[in-house]
């Protein structure tokens, strides 16, 4: 088949892909830019201010993906029931998937709020530490209705609605950028708190998330007759066991990802405010150019496990694939904007030149970074949709744990590179991950159109 051919074979699975993503992505939009706003807003008032910021977040983050890893797990076993048009099964996984939120949503809260206490210990600057305690704080309190929010938006996903989260994020990252003007800078007679009004208005605009969602669900017919089968349905372990058999090696291997990114922010803090800073600026650009890939595969999930749930094999294979194709471009493409516009973009977080210096050396490597950043979070999120987690797991704990960090710590301390050298063990380890689970993928729809 010529390239021409090819292309018109893919190019229905293409359009259907990005149909579905573009709200996702919106969404995955509106939840980055609440950190690239803060980060802005808060580089304007001092660099140890955005530094703190970057420790909090870097801390908070851990906590924060496990429990949307448990979440995750919910959408491919929903897109199989409604794939089936078992709407019985449907309810019965949101009744019990809520029941387990509950649950998670109590106890990860109390952890968070209980590392806090460990953060004095955590060898950064002491001006650094002090300032970002209340703010994490706040950011814990908000943990509540975004996981809330997280369960909603992934039950939504799962009957292939996208929407509804985008319009409850991009409507609650308006009131978190208000709110954010008057909190930190004290503008139309607010007191001026800083960092501190960062973290309240975040807990403000998290707040209304879930209460903008479930209000849009219950407009929608082909949704909420769904959860008005809930109150009939019965809590089943077997049905619990199965959202954590799914749920908890996803979280499991995000816990793991997001760990070591963390774990490179506090190495950072060790080199001081500017390394630290510097690395919440690439890291706050490299999200946000990331959120198109995240998209992406959010929405290769979607379809992947419906095409599964239908036993179209050919298709599911089609989506698996254009998927690849689109982040694979797409990245390269931010590669040559963060390589070409690497002095102009820290500029717009951080007036302090030794900042925007050190950033601009990041976005280097951020470039290669993300080309592999995007090829193994589409890879996560097709072997999601064939509800594959276990191997991702294992994957992510050797590209990461064994090769990532090592590499990060050698390159920066032991070989005297710095920074430079975290972000150089970051793109190692992806680079790693991307591999392995590209070969997953071509072992797992082999595997699947062998059992028919």
């Amino acid at each position: 088949m010529t390239n021409t051919g090819i292309f018109k074979a893919y190019l229905p699975f293409y359009q259907r892909l990005l149909k579905l993503a573009f709200p996702l992505v919106l969404t995955q939009a509106g939840q980055t830019i609440v950190q690239l706003v803060d980060n802005a807003m808060v580089g304007r008032v001092g660099t140890t201010e955005l530094a703190a910021a970057a420790f909090a977040n870097s801390v908070f983050v851990i906590v924060m993906v496990f429990g949307i890893g448990i979440f995750l797990g919910i959408t491919p076993l929903i897109g199989h029931a409604s794939g089936a048009n078992d709407d019985h099964k449907v309810a019965g996984m949101i009744k019990n998937g809520l029941i387990l939120s509950m649950i998670m949503i109590v106890l990860l809260t109390a952890i968070t709020y209980a590392i806090s206490y460990l953060m004095p210990f955590m060898k950064q600057p002491t001006e650094v530490w002090q300032m970002a305690i209340p703010y994490y704080k706040m950011l814990t309190w908000s943990l509540i209705p975004f996981l809330l929010f997280m369960f909603l938006k992934q039950v939504g996903e799962g009957l292939n609605n996208t929407s509804l989260a985008m319009i409850a994020t991009i409507t609650s990252n308006v009131i978190n950028v208000v709110l954010n003007y008057l909190l930190i800078f004290g503008k139309m007679g607010f007191p001026e708190l800083g960092l501190n009004g960062a973290g309240i208005a975040t807990l403000i605009s998290r707040i209304s998330m879930p209460v903008f969602i479930y209000v849009g669900f219950r407009y929608k017919k082909n949704i909420f007759h769904f959860f008005r089968q809930v109150p009939s349905e019965r809590f089943n372990m077997k049905v619990m066991k199965q959202l954590l058999a799914i749920g908890f090696p996803i979280a499991a291997q995000m816990l793991v990802e997001v760990s070591t990114f963390a774990f490179g922010a506090i190495m950072m803090g060790w080199m001081g405010d500017v390394a630290l800073a510097s690395h919440q600026v690439a890291m706050g650009l490299a999200g946000f150019t990331f959120m198109i890939a995240n998209g992406v595969a959010m929405a290769a999930t979607i379809r992947t496990s419906f095409q599964l749930g239908k036993k179209d094999f050919m298709s599911m294979e089609k989506v698996a694939f254009s998927a690849i194709h689109l982040v694979l471009g797409y990245m390269i493409f931010c590669a040559l904007l963060f390589f070409i516009f690497r002095f102009q973009l820290p500029k717009m977080f951080s007036p302090d030149t030794a900042v925007i210096a050190q950033a601009a050396s990041l976005l280097i490597i951020a470039g290669i970074f993300q080309v592999f950043d995007g090829l193994q979070i589409v890879g996560l999120g097709i072997l999601r949709g064939f509800a594959d987690v276990k191997a991702p797991m294992f994957i992510a704990t050797i590209s990461y744990l064994i090769i990532g960090i090592p590499v990060s710590y050698l390159l920066a301390f032991t070989f005297k590179i710095g920074p430079e050298g975290i972000w150089i063990g970051f793109a190692t380890g992806l680079a790693s991950a991307a591999l392995m689970l590209f070969i997953r993928i071509k072992m797992k729809i082999k595997e699947v159109e062998a059992k028919g």
